[in-house]
């Protein structure tokens, strides 16, 4: 599994609508709003790099208040709470 975040610049009037739209996309994973530099941030998953290549211009560039997209290809997940839940496995309150 591939995972991606894309980063969103959106039209800002049409932001809830547009960030809806992403997230009724298949293999879009979640959608956040945000503040700081980019207006949408959007977690992907999808099989292969082609499936990112047909998502990302293909379905995500093209929906209604999508001004520009930036995308980043996750190589490695690091969580503490994955750690903490691993560790909890077994473990008796």
């Amino acid at each position: 599994m591939i995972t991606a975040f894309v980063l969103i610049h959106a039209v800002a009037d049409s932001i809830p609508e547009t960030a809806q739209a992403i997230a009724d996309i298949e293999g879009v994973a979640e959608v956040y709003s945000c503040a700081g530099d980019v207006d949408l941030i959007a977690m992907v998953n999808v099989r292969t790099h082609e499936d990112l290549a047909d998502l990302i211009p293909g379905k995500i560039g093209r929906v209604p208040g999508v001004i520009d997209t930036d995308t980043h290809i996750a190589f490695r997940s690091y969580s503490t709470a994955d750690t903490e839940s691993a560790f909890a496995l077994g473990a008796e309150d």
